[in-house]
């Protein structure tokens, strides 16, 4: 994956929780109460995806001494693409909230 793709929503959540060092029972609590239950990511998912971000120097395994809670933390190069993305996304809701206001005011010209 090339540095400048836009993140999957899961790929998302997953970097933005391990923004301090987190395990991944402790990503996928995380993610379920940021989310309000929303969205989960189950075990098989979350560790695909992290082999993918460990894969691309995204993320690093921070702390490997208990074999059964490997902490995962953000790397430089994964925090400049979590800005990135954050940038993109925060234009995507700009984008559609001007859209809808529009909406609510009657302004669209297509109705």
């Amino acid at each position: 994956m090339k540095q400048n793709e836009q993140l999957t929503d899961s790929m998302f959540y997953i970097m933005a929780a391990l923004t301090k060092p987190r395990h991944g029972y402790a990503i996928m609590n995380l993610i379920e109460e940021t989310t309000d239950g929303i969205l989960t990511i189950g075990p098989a998912s979350m560790y695909t995806i992290i082999k993918k971000l460990l894969k691309n120097e995204w993320i690093y395994l921070h702390d490997a001494t208990d074999s059964r809670r490997k902490t995962y933390l953000l790397t430089q190069k994964g925090r400049i693409v979590l800005e990135e993305d954050v940038k993109l996304r925060k234009k995507m809701i700009h984008l559609a909230e001007a859209g809808l206001k529009l909406k609510e005011a009657g302004e669209d010209e297509n109705n």
